[in-house]
C-alpha cells in the first residue's frame, strides 16, 4: 500500500506505527527536559555552599532565584510566537544553546548581581526549550498514543531535578559548586550538536506554512507506515487552519479564549500547589511535629510518585476524555489535601497519602501539556502551550510567596494545607468549565 496524490499529513501521523523514530524523539526531548529540570534547581543544591564560600545570607540569593524564575517565563512567552513563526526545531536548538551558555557564564560569576544577570539568561533558554519540546513531540505522535507520548518525554524533567540532587551531593564535595554549574553547562552543549544533527523539523508546522513537498515527503517517509514516493502534495485539515491572525491574537480570539483563560487558570493553580508542597513540604512537617529525617523521606514520597503519576496520566488520557482525567486528578488531589491537613498523626497513612498525592497532583498537571497541545491549531499550538506555561510559572511565585507569608503570620501547617485545598477546587472547576464549553470541538483538533 501506498499513499498517492494529495494526503492529509495528519492521517500519516494517525496511521504510522510507533516506530524508532517516535522513540528518538521521545529520547531527545526527554533529554531537553531532563538537563531543563537539573539546571531549573541547581541553585537549590548549590546555594548553601555559595552562601558559605561568597559569606553571604542565604535570603541574599533571593534576587538569583526571582531573576531565574522570570527568565522561564518570559522565555516562553517570547519562544511560543517565534517557534509558531520559525519553527520548532529552530528554537528548540537555539534555546538549548543559549541556556547552556549562560550556565557556563553562571559558573564564572564573580558577584552578586552577575550572578542575578546569568541565572536570568539561563532562565530564558530553560523556558524557551521545554514549550518547544512539547510541542514537537505532540505534532509527531499518532492520536492514539499521543498523551502518554507526552508524558513520557515529560518524565525527563522530575527525573533530572531529582536526579540533579544525588550528583550535585557527591560533585560540591569534590569539585565545588561551580561544577554543578559546569555540567549543567556542557549536558545541553552536547545536546545542541545531537538537536541539529538528528531532529527534525515539525512536517505540520512544515504543511500549514506551505513548505517545500520533497522535504515534507523526506521526513514522513522516516514514520509512516505506507509509502509516500507518489504523494503529491500534503495538507493540513483542522480547526482554525485558515485563520490569518498572529498566533498570540489567536489565543485571545474567538472561540479559543474561554479556553485559553481556563488553561492558564488550571496550569496556575497547579504550580501554586506544586511549588507549595515542593519547597515548604518539609517545613510543614516539622510544624506537625515530625523529625528532620522523617520530614525529608515523607517529602521524597511526592517526588517518587510524580514520576508513577505522569505516565498513568498518559496511558488513562490516551483511553478515556483527557478533560476528565485531568479533573478527577486536581479533584482527588483536592481531597488528599484536606485529609493531610486533618489526618497526620500516623506515619505511615500520612505517608500513604503524600504518596497518592504525588500520583494525582503531577499526572493531573503533566496532562495539562496534552490539554493544549490537542486544543490549538498548528499555526499558534507553540505559542498556546507557551503561554499556558508562562503564565503558569507566575503561580509558583505566587504560592511560594503566600506560604511565606503564611507561615510569617504564624499560621499552623495543618492550615496552610487546607488552604491549598482552594486551588486545587479552581483547577478542578476551570478544567470542568473548559470540558463542557468544548466538549464537541476539541475532539477534532489534531
Amino acid at each position: 500500500m501506498a499513499y498517492s496524490g494529495k494526503v492529509d499529513i495528519q492521517q500519516v501521523i494517525d496511521d504510522s506505527p510507533f516506530s524508532r523514530f517516535h522513540w528518538m524523539l521521545i529520547v531527545l526531548g526527554f533529554l531537553v527536559l531532563a538537563i531543563d529540570g537539573f539546571d531549573t534547581a541547581a541553585m537549590g543544591y548549590i546555594a548553601p555552599t555559595l552562601s558559605a564560600e561568597w559569606g553571604i545570607a542565604r535570603q541574599d540569593l533571593g534576587p538569583v532565584v526571582s531573576a531565574a524564575l522570570l527568565g522561564l517565563s518570559l522565555g516562553a512567552l517570547v519562544a511560543g510566537p517565534v517557534s509558531d513563526r520559525v519553527g520548532r526545531k529552530r528554537v528548540l536548538v537555539f534555546s538549548c544553546l543559549f541556556f547552556g551558555l549562560s550556565s557556563l557564564g553562571t559558573a564564572w560569576a564573580q558577584s552578586l548581581n552577575t550572578l542575578t544577570l546569568w541565572r536570568f539568561l539561563t532562565g530564558l533558554g530553560l523556558g524557551a526549550a521545554m514549550p518547544n519540546a512539547i510541542t514537537l513531540i505532540s505534532e509527531f505522535a499518532p492520536q492514539r498514543c499521543r498523551a502518554m507520548a507526552i508524558n513520557t518525554m515529560y518524565c525527563g524533567f522530575p527525573l533530572g531535578a531529582a536526579g540533579g540532587g544525588a550528583i550535585s551531593s557527591w560533585l560540591i564535595p569534590h569539585h565545588g559548586w561551580k561544577s554543578v554549574l559546569l555540567l549543567g553547562a556542557v549536558a545541553p552543549l552536547v545536546l545542541t550538536v545531537l538537536l541539529a544533527l538528528l531532529l527534525p523539523e515539525s512536517v505540520k508546522y512544515l504543511v500549514q506554512r506551505g513548505k517545500e513537498t520533497a522535504r515534507i515527503r523526506r521526513i514522513a517517509s522516516q514514520f509512516a507506515g505506507q509509502s509516500v514516493e507518489k504523494v503529491s502534495g500534503f495538507f493540513l485539515t483542522e480547526t482554525g487552519a485558515g485563520q490569518k491572525k498572529g498566533s498570540v491574537a489567536q489565543l485571545f480570539a474567538l472561540p479559543w479564549l474561554p479556553g485559553t483563560l481556563m488553561l492558564w487558570t488550571t496550569y496556575f493553580m497547579g504550580l501554586v500547589i506544586y511549588y507549595v508542597l515542593l519547597s515548604w513540604m518539609p517545613t510543614l512537617m516539622l510544624g506537625m511535629g515530625y523529625p528532620l529525617a522523617e520530614s525529608a523521606w515523607l517529602t521524597s514520597l511526592f517526588t517518587f510518585g510524580g514520576t508513577a503519576g505522569i505516565l498513568l496520566a498518559g496511558w488513562m488520557m490516551d483511553r478515556w476524555e483527557a478533560h476528565r482525567v485531568v479533573t478527577g486528578g486536581f479533584f482527588i488531589t483536592m481531597l488528599l489535601i484536606l485529609a493531610l491537613g486533618m489526618e497526620h498523626n500516623h506515619i505511615v497513612l500520612f505517608g500513604g497519602l503524600i504518596f497518592v498525592m504525588g500520583i494525582t497532583m503531577n499526572g493531573a498537571q503533566s496532562g495539562m501539556q496534552t490539554l493544549a497541545a490537542t486544543f490549538y491549531p498548528t499555526h499558534c499550538r507553540a505559542t498556546g502551550i507557551a503561554w499556558m506555561q508562562g503564565i503558569g510559572r507566575f503561580g509558583g511565585v505566587a504560592g511560594t510567596l503566600t506560604s511565606a507569608h503564611l507561615l510569617s503570620l504564624q499560621w499552623q501547617a495543618d492550615s496552610i494545607l487546607m488552604f491549598l485545598s482552594v486551588p486545587a477546587l479552581l483547577a478542578t472547576a476551570a478544567t470542568l468549565y473548559k470540558m463542557f464549553r468544548y466538549r464537541s470541538q476539541v475532539a477534532s483538533i489534531a
